[in-house]
């Protein structure tokens, strides 16, 4: 099991992020506390993961997707988002 970053921006006005959501949320169980930013506990690789969002996203929008497993992190997040990734990382 790996954990996934997953950052987005949807450049079209008006785009729909609800299907964008459900579908990150379908991957693995999640945490999600920035606005365009996931953190996905998932067996899939950043290349499958991709491969399943894509389709919900326009050509103009942009995706990155990145295996954060290490154990190193920094950051100024409230203690829950710590929790979080402490349990499913």
């Amino acid at each position: 099991m790996s954990a996934l970053l997953i950052s987005y921006d949807l450049n079209s006005p008006g785009q729909n992020y609800t299907d964008l959501h459900d579908a990150i949320k379908s991957l693995g169980g999640w945490w999600h506390y920035l606005d365009s930013t996931w953190i996905v506990s998932t067996a899939l690789t950043p290349t499958q993961a991709s491969a399943k969002l894509k389709p919900l996203m326009d050509t103009n929008d942009r995706l990155l997707v990145i295996d954060v497993t290490a154990k190193t992190r920094s950051g100024w997040l409230p203690k829950r988002a710590w929790e979080w990734m402490t349990k499913h990382i």
